[in-house]
């Protein structure tokens, strides 16, 4: 699987292309209100006509940023070798015209523009602190991605999509306090791009205790999510989650014998399981025993299929990862 399409929506609002620079804006009265969509401000990943922050500016001198409450940072020049540098120092000094900001994601780009594993990002940390206020943080690409120990008191939902999480990123989550946060996602990835994180980084999430509020817990796209499982299940922050994502991985009988054996998740309102390596006797064992308690149990096997070598070697493989 790769992502083939840009963002439909973006905190809970509909995503709007703001104009490209050879699109024509007759007026500020021909673009949508500015509290009613997720604004997505891009320019071209090859070649483009101008530089992302001359799009933003474009964007500032347009729209009544004011009322702004979610921005979504499209591709800028050069993803793939090109760090977005001048794109967060741009955002940092707008930050006194985006009062009502409560939504940003960094890196709403598709494989036609950049590969997930070729996108180069940059250092998440400013961001973070320059908006105080922010409810939901995205990212996607783990590529020169930093996301520094920081301490949030409004942040809801933060997610971050890669095809190989590096575990410097994965510790400082960890470390991080973030009481109002319900809703963490984290795209691990593989080793071969980058994806470098043990179970034993991942510790604190299972044990909770920086994330009071947490209900959903997404641990998923990833080479070791048996393991993970298998921790999930005797983890003290599953028995008081709603949902549990440990989908796009490589998940395999093993793992999932391990959550069903261990603590009960009937408690749960939905558990994502698509795209595993699951036998047909265990996948209807999952949903045998827990439907009936009124989990949502997604055990979509998806694309994920087995490649066997000649010599019996069988590749198994996350859903995203170059």
């Amino acid at each position: 699987m790769t992502i083939g399409s840009h963002l439909k929506e973006f905190h809970g609002l509909p995503a709007f292309d703001f104009p490209r620079v050879d699109e024509t804006v007759s007026d500020a009265s021909s673009l949508p209100s500015p509290d009613s969509v997720a604004w997505h401000v891009a320019v071209d990943s090859y070649e483009s006509d101008e530089q992302w922050e001359e799009a933003f500016a474009r964007f500032l001198a347009a729209v009544d940023t004011t009322r702004v409450r979610a921005l979504v940072v499209g591709a800028w020049s050069d993803v793939y070798e090109s760090a977005p540098d001048e794109v967060i120092g741009a955002l940092v000094a707008a930050r006194d015209r985006l009062p009502a900001l409560r939504g940003l994601f960094v890196g709403d780009i598709v494989m036609e523009e950049a590969e997930i594993s070729w996108i180069t990002q940059g250092d998440m940390g400013p961001l973070l602190e320059a908006f105080p206020d922010l409810e939901e943080f995205g990212v996607r690409g783990g590529n020169g991605l930093v996301i520094p120990a920081f301490r949030h008191e409004r942040l809801r939902r933060l997610t971050v999509e890669s095809g190989g999480l590096p575990v410097a990123v994965v510790r400082a989550i960890a470390a991080s306090d973030l009481p109002a946060l319900v809703d963490l996602d984290l795209w691990l990835g593989t080793s071969e791009y980058g994806g470098d994180s043990d179970v034993a980084d991942l510790e604190p999430f299972f044990a909770g205790t920086r994330l009071p509020a947490l209900e959903r817990l997404a641990l998923r796209n990833s080479e070791i999510q048996d393991a993970i499982c298998a921790a999930l299940a005797s983890a003290p922050v599953v028995a008081r989650l709603k949902e549990l994502d440990v989908s796009m991985g490589v998940l395999t009988d093993d793992g999932a014998t391990a959550l069903l054996t261990g603590q009960p998740l009937t408690h749960l309102e939905k558990l994502d399981l698509h795209h595993n390596y699951i036998g047909e006797a265990l996948r209807t064992r999952l949903l045998e025993t827990l439907e009936p308690a009124g989990v949502e149990v997604d055990t979509d096997r998806d694309d994920a299929e087995d490649d066997e070598d000649d010599d019996g070697e069988v590749w198994r493989f996350v859903a995203v990862g170059e």
